[in-house]
Formats: C-alpha cells, sequence, structure tokens
C-alpha cells in the first residue's frame, strides 16, 4: 500500500485536516529520504557486487560506524 499526500489545485484548497496529514507525512518521509542520500553518498555502495546479505551486514557496520562518528 501506498500513501501518498493532499493535492491542491486552483478550485479546490485543502483543509486543515489534509494538511496536517500532509505534514505528518512528510515528517515521517524526511529521515528515510535523508538515509537514502547518505547512502547514495557512499561511493564504495556503487561499486558493491555481493549477495543481499552480505550487502545488509557490509551497510549495518557502515551505519553504526557513521553513527558513533557524527555522536562524538
Amino acid at each position: 500500500m501506498v500513501v501518498t499526500g493532499f493535492k491542491a489545485t486552483r478550485t479546490r484548497k485543502l483543509t486543515p485536516a489534509e494538511k496536517q496529514a500532509n505534514r505528518i507525512l512528510a515528517a515521517g518521509r524526511a529521515p528515510v529520504e535523508h538515509g537514502f542520500t547518505h547512502l547514495k553518498n557512499w561511493r564504495i555502495l556503487t561499486k558493491l557486487r555481493t549477495d543481499p546479505t552480505r550487502a545488509t551486514c557490509l551497510l549495518r557496520a557502515l551505519l553504526v560506524l557513521t553513527n558513533l562518528e557524527a555522536n562524538r
């Protein structure tokens, strides 16, 4: 199931409830989009040629190391 926000048109403005729903959706989507941006910046992952299980373990290790560095 895909959840999308509400879209206003020229003739129909968004109701306050629809605006609030869009804000909540955006707040939940923002951390995910930032995470994908970080992954795209790690160029090593573009050349990764391994099975998905090993790639998942590598990615988890990279995330732990990144978080440790960010918390210093």
